[in-house]
């Protein structure tokens, strides 16, 4: 027999547990999409040695699985520096690198999309760089890339359970010592599905709603 009711005293703790999934979410996908934006343009540089390092990156942090690069960096780390990094820290370094690397992706895809003509008539009015691509071509590829930021954010709140295995105290944390405790092991981790859901669809409504703004907009 089914009994939630056993859940009743450990909400609280629900509660506390989805604040820090929603940070973690948050704080990885500004990580990712200040460094997308920085790898974007290193990958799409002229100079050939940081164009190579900019598509090696991406290579590396595409071709290995994000639980590896994240037990990497958490026991790795005072290893090999001394500093004993904090689960939270670690999962947000690890995802927000991993995020980078696909966000560049959808960001240089989106720079690509912008039309040429505009940065040569920004250029021919003597416009500086910085200001071109700050004011001119970084709207325009968010606008083009937005769907595949939406759907990276989406990814990144769906794959933060993957930090409770070293030991953050996130919404699957919740129900892994919750069915520890009551032995309701249903129960337990259906309430989390069921919270991963609600957050998941209230960024995809967050998502289409960015997105009919901009078209509008256009």
């Amino acid at each position: 027999m089914l009994d939630f009711s056993v859940l009743g005293p450990y909400l609280p703790m629900l509660t506390g547990a989805v604040w820090v999934t929603l940070k973690f979410t948050f704080w990885s996908t500004i990580f990712g999409f200040i460094g997308g934006f920085f790898l974007a343009l290193v990958t799409m540089s002229k100079n050939p040695v940081l164009s190579f390092f900019g598509k090696a990156y991406v290579s590396v942090f595409r071709g290995t699985p994000l639980l590896v690069q994240l037990m990497i960096i958490y026991f790795a780390t005072p290893q090999l520096t001394g500093y004993t990094i904090s689960a939270l820290e670690a999962g947000v370094l690890a995802f927000g690198l991993n995020s980078t690397a696909y966000i560049s992706e959808a960001l240089r895809g989106g720079i690509m999309a912008v039309d040429k003509g505009q940065w040569e008539g920004a250029m021919s009015l003597g416009v500086p760089k910085s200001r071109i691509i700050l004011d001119i071509v970084l709207p325009q590829a968010i606008k083009n890339a937005l769907p595949s930021l939406v759907n990276e954010s989406i990814m990144l709140l769906k794959d933060s359970s993957l930090v409770s295995v070293i030991g953050v105290a996130d919404t699957l944390r919740w129900a892994d010592l919750i069915q520890a405790k009551t032995f309701r092991a249903f129960e337990a981790f259906i309430v989390a599905a069921a919270v991963y859901y609600v957050l998941v669809m209230a960024l995809s409504f967050l998502g289409g709603y960015l997105e009919k703004k901009v078209r509008v907009s256009d």
